[in-house]
């Protein structure tokens, strides 16, 4: 989560972040995700003045509901297949960074209907805006995700095995599992 406390300028005029979602809940899931995205947001609301108190409802909403949840049904999906565990982070972290951002443009959207096009026309203006930025910066966030995800799956094993994820546990190299 720590990641989305990173704000990188858009070509928009805006800026943009990773979210973190997509690790976060492949590590402790959608639960314990939505938690830490509430003090994640506090934190860069009152310290870094990003986001803001007035917008945390909507913001935990995009980013500590819909992004996760998705994210984790992504997760168990890829598993459920028999993807590999860096195919499944990688997919996780990239869909749930973007579809935080469909949320977000679909909150816009129903707050700033254009005239003409109403929710439609915005929806489409806000995920235009969105996508130039976002889609890079959610596949930069899923190869980062992947390496973290990698190195704390062969060295730090026993840390994953100890939070007890609500999702399959990965395969490692020989066959067994955390």
């Amino acid at each position: 989560m720590v990641l989305s406390s990173l704000k990188l300028p858009s070509v928009t005029g805006s800026c943009s972040h990773p979210t973190g979602t997509g690790l976060a809940v492949v590590l402790f899931g959608p639960a314990i995700t939505t938690v830490l995205s509430v003090i994640t947001l506090i934190f860069q609301a009152l310290l870094l003045a990003h986001g803001g108190l007035t917008t945390l409802g909507a913001n935990e909403f995009s980013m500590g509901i819909g992004g996760p949840v998705v994210g984790f049904l992504v997760y168990k999906g890829c598993t459920r297949m028999g993807a590999s565990g860096s195919v499944s982070m990688f997919l996780t972290a990239l869909v749930a960074d973007l579809f935080t951002y469909v949320v977000t443009a679909v909150q816009l959207a129903l707050v700033f209907p254009s005239n003409p096009g109403g929710f439609m026309g915005s929806f489409v203006k806000f995920g235009a805006v969105y996508a130039v930025t976002q889609i890079p910066l959610a596949i930069g966030e899923g190869i980062l995700s992947v390496l973290v995800f990698d190195f704390l799956v062969k060295y730090r094993g026993d840390v994953l095995t100890r939070i007890k994820r609500g999702v399959k546990a990965p395969v490692l190299k020989g066959g067994e599992t955390l």
